[in-house]
Order: C-alpha cells, then structure tokens, then sequence
C-alpha cells in the first residue's frame, strides 16, 4: 500500500488516477484535515510525502509542522518514507538547502538571512546592489524582488507592500546575471 501525504488536492488528481489505472493499493493523508495520536502504531505501508514550501498560500500555514512531526512518527517506526523529514526539512528552509549545496561544492549567491528589517539593510552592504529579497520559506517565486540601490530597498522594506516569510526570516542575495 501506498499512503500519500498531502495538503494540496489539485496536486492529486493525476496521482490518485495513475494509482487506480495501475490498480495500486493507496490511500490519501491529507493533512488540513488530519490529527496524530502519537499512540498509534503507522499502517502498514509505503509513506510518500508531498508537503510543500508554499503550503500557506492555500491557508495552510501551520501543515508542514504537522508533516514534520507525521514524518518523524513514521520513522520512529522504521517506516519506508519517500521524500522524508530530511527533505521536508530542506523543503522548507533555502538557508538549509544553501548549506546542503554548499556542502557539496555547489556554489550559491551570496546570502544574508535576517529577522529585522534594519538587520536586512544592513546585510545589503555586505551583498552590495544590484541584489534581490526572497523569503527563506515559500515557494512560487514568493517575495523575490530585484533592487538596485539602498534607496529602493528601504522604501519596500519599510513600506506596506513588505512581504514577510511565513517563518519570517528573509534573504537578501546577489544578484545573478543569466547569459
């Protein structure tokens, strides 16, 4: 049996029917309706976790906590997990998957992560400009802005048009020129 854990049902559909076109044994977690009783012993399965980074544009902010705990449940009981707490780990956090690449020799942008919004200022001077903003967790390209200056960069930091991360910590990064 395969168990999919989930909180986006248009992400689904083609899942669900490629299992039943295989005839595959499968069921559906998904998780904005889910609870966990810590107690329970984990059926019997193959666990595949979809849990997503922009899990809080579809009002789902507090989910990939669930998952993580769902996850960590799973392999306390020696359950096979694909894409487990180790890749929802990197999932969620770009300073997590910045390590993880760099750990490998794949270089990044340079990057400044900062809570306060004076910090991130601050931290554009050791980036320099042109550099962009990016939340640490989102996903769908959410807060990446380009700046050019200090000047641009404040006003939209301390403007109404700010958009926090939902863990609320922000990047600021080099820019990167694509040929």
């Amino acid at each position: 049996m395969i168990i999919v854990i989930h909180e986006n049902n248009e992400w689904i559909s083609p899942f669900t029917a490629a299992f039943e076109k295989l005839n595959f044994d499968y069921h559906i977690w998904y998780v904005p309706e889910m609870s966990l009783d810590l107690a329970e012993l984990p059926p019997d399965a193959i666990y595949w976790n979809r849990m997503s980074a922009s899990s809080h544009t579809r009002g789902h902010r507090y989910e990939p906590e669930l998952v993580s705990g769902i996850l960590s449940w799973l392999e306390r009981h020696k359950k096979t997990v694909i894409n487990g707490s180790k890749a929802l780990d990197l999932e969620i956090s770009k300073i997590r998957q910045y390590q993880q690449l760099e750990q490998f020799s794949i270089k990044t942008p340079k990057t400044f992560c900062a809570i306060r919004k004076e910090d991130l200022v601050k931290g554009a001077d050791r980036i320099g400009y042109p550099l962009i903003t990016k939340h640490n967790r989102a996903g769908k390209g959410l807060g990446v802005r380009k700046f050019d200056n200090e000047e641009a960069l404040k006003d939209y930091i301390f403007g109404n048009d700010f958009e926090a991360s939902p863990d609320g910590i922000t990047l600021l990064q080099e820019y990167v020129y694509a040929p």
